[in-house]
């Protein structure tokens, strides 16, 4: 067999498959740096009905901003197509995101799709903006669990955060509702950035404190080329564990599985958890299990790649399943991504791919 080279696409960046010798099946796959591929998660759509300022910030993302056409984007089917090949290679948990995610139109037919495959965790992280009336059609569809992003519980900074004008109390409705419908656990992802929403911590943590919910606090990342991030916005999540610990006494806890991102900290008092994501100041390359594949099948194999390798060109250029199995386990063969360990402020300014566009 010959496998198909990948073709350039200027838009995108793409890189050529990597020639790393002969693919055989049985072989596990791990990268060059001994990590195995466990987790997959699948951007269905590059749109948001939020401009939030670290991710999709309007001067950018403006009434005029050429957002991919309906024919570039992964269908259902190939989608489907391609987590089944990745759960060849021991993938446990596909995770769908966006953009947002709950804007692609009958994405429940997609989760049936992916549920039919078996053995995996599916998940979806979601603004929250519709999932009040979407929670019980995406659990009755298949989907185990949803991470909500929350950046504030303060109305004004949150309303300031998404620029869209969005009020916290309509998150929060479709937090209940998930919680209703069985989504659970809930986790609430919350960017802290300084100057603008540390002040708001505690509270978020004080209010989902007993709630079986889970938040955790993510490090301002320099994800993509249109966020102006700086060090100096950056609040360091010893500093977030020391301010709740302050006002919420807390003690370390163990990860649940190898690879985990958040690092884990429970409530004194027995009443939950919270997670801190530390990206920038506690690098977790080393045991990152993640693959991306963005809306219109581009494959990234770290979240601040420069370029992707296009699996959409090898599924509508008419690849065998064989064909897929060999391209994705030599991308991963020859993946070396640790921008997070190698990070400064040089490559803080290199150009790489949008969060809104490849998913976080």
């Amino acid at each position: 067999m010959t496998d198909r080279v990948i073709p350039l696409i200027d838009a995108r960046r793409a890189k050529p498959l990597p020639n790393v010798g002969a693919i055989h099946a049985e072989q596990p796959v791990a990268d060059a740096f001994a990590r195995p591929l466990r987790d997959l998660r699948i951007s269905v759509t590059d749109r948001c009905n939020f401009r939030c300022t670290y991710c999709m910030p309007k001067d950018v993302f403006g009434p005029d901003y050429p957002f991919l056409p309906r024919s570039e984007l992964l269908s259902f089917e190939e989608i489907t197509r391609l987590a089944r090949a990745f759960k060849e290679f021991g993938i446990e948990k596909i995770r769908l995101t966006g953009g947002e995610p709950l804007l692609r139109r009958n994405l429940e037919r997609l989760i049936e799709q992916l549920a039919e495959l078996g053995g995996l965790d599916l998940t979806l992280t979601t603004n929250g903006s519709v999932l009040a009336r979407k929670a019980r059609a995406l659990k009755a569809a298949g989907l185990d669990r949803v991470t909500v992003s929350l950046d504030s519980l303060d109305d004004a900074v949150f309303r300031a955060m998404n620029d869209a004008d969005f009020p916290v109390a309509k998150v929060l409705e479709g937090i209940d509702a998930a919680a209703a419908a069985g989504l659970a656990p809930i986790k609430i992802n919350m960017v802290v950035k300084r100057g603008v929403n540390e002040h708001t911590i505690v509270p978020m943590a004080r209010h989902f404190k007993g709630s079986g919910h889970i938040v955790r606090f993510i490090e301002f990342m320099d994800v993509g080329a249109t966020n102006s991030w700086r060090m100096d916005d950056v609040v360091p999540s010893a500093e977030v564990v020391r301010m709740i610990n302050t006002a919420l006494p807390l003690e370390p806890s163990d990860p649940n599985y190898y690879g985990e991102v958040a690092e884990r900290w429970r409530y004194k008092d027995g009443s939950g958890e919270i997670g801190v994501i530390s990206s920038v100041t506690q690098a977790f390359c080393r045991t990152c299990t993640r693959a991306r594949l963005s809306t219109d099948g581009m494959l990234y194999t770290c979240l601040f790649a420069s370029a992707g390798y296009d699996l959409r060109g090898l599924l509508r250029g008419g690849a065998s399943d064989r064909e897929l199995h060999s391209a994705i386990a030599r991308i991963w063969w020859a993946r070396n991504d640790r921008y997070s360990e190698i990070r400064t402020a040089e490559t803080a300014k290199l150009g790489k791919i949008e969060m809104s566009y490849i998913g976080g």
